[in-house]
């Protein structure tokens, strides 16, 4: 698993902030040290500005990281064939914030989205480790920070997030309608992975609500229309929610509590979507 990040060093006019990489090669083990991806500009004033990065990985296992660069357009970087890193690559746009959603399909392209001031922005490659190409924009309005990708059918890619005028969830496959899913005003990013349920290919979200409630809802893949039903889980969380499955196949649900304790919440064995009570690790 890859983690990125950004971290300040130096002091004063002299402080540079840098996109920073760490590996966890197994469940278990710990992180890779913190190496450094550079950041787009060698100015410190312009590098301050830089948003935070998020990173997709293909199915060759070339990692890609963007960011939103200080002017409001997105800057990548890549793994080089032989290993290091590619040269900055600025792909455009304009007015983009924060909350950047990359994922990497199954057949290796990677599809990224970004909100922007207006319509959010859609990049794609047309095959795997490609250049990304611009896309028609969306005519959606993520709340920052809001929006995830997922890889809902064969090299398709459903995105959610959160309306910024409603509060409410909503979600889109491009070239299909936006679908509304309800839900009370939501806080931060949501988390979101296939799983099975009763048999089924289910699309589970997790969410904190504006209250730090987290709420659970699940649907057949690609067909949110038919609604969805979200209920609390009973677990309040200081950050964003996250969702995995566990070496069986079952849904984990971890989330922060307001003492900073990591709590986990398993799927119940059986019918329908109940987790057994959290437990602090």
């Amino acid at each position: 698993m890859h983690f990125f990040g950004r971290r300040a060093g130096g002091k004063g006019r002299s402080q540079a902030l840098e996109i920073v990489h760490a590996i966890q090669y197994q469940t278990g083990r710990p992180l890779t040290e913190w190496t450094s991806v550079g950041n787009p500009y060698k100015e410190p004033e312009k590098a301050a500005f830089v948003g935070a990065p998020v990173g997709a990985v293909s199915t060759s296992g070339t990692v890609h990281v963007f960011v939103r660069n200080a002017g409001g357009g997105v800057t990548m970087r890549r793994e080089g064939e032989r290993g290091g890193w590619l040269p900055w690559r600025d792909i455009r746009g304009n007015k983009a914030q924060d909350g950047l959603a990359a994922v990497a399909l199954g057949s290796g392209r990677i599809e990224l989205l970004v909100p922007g001031d207006g319509p959010a922005m859609h990049w794609c490659q047309t095959q795997c480790d490609g250049d990304m190409e611009r896309r028609p924009n969306i005519h959606i309005a993520p709340a920052p920070n809001s929006a995830i990708a997922v890889e809902t059918g064969p090299d398709r890619v459903t995105f959610y997030w959160t309306d910024l005028v409603t509060g409410s969830v909503h979600a889109h496959r491009p070239g299909s309608w936006v679908i509304p899913m309800g839900a009370s005003p939501v806080a931060g990013r949501h988390a979101a992975l296939r799983a099975l349920i009763d048999g089924y290919d289910c699309t589970v979200l997790a969410h904190c609500g504006a209250d730090g409630e987290v709420m659970l809802a699940a649907c057949v893949t690609e067909n949110e229309q038919a609604g969805v039903w979200w209920s609390p889980t009973g677990e309040k969380s200081a950050h964003q929610p996250a969702l995995a499955r566990d070496a069986r196949g079952l849904l984990v649900l971890a989330v922060i509590g307001s003492r900073g304790e990591l709590r986990i919440a398993r799927q119940q064995v059986g019918q329908g979507l109940a987790l057994e009570a959290a437990r602090t690790v």
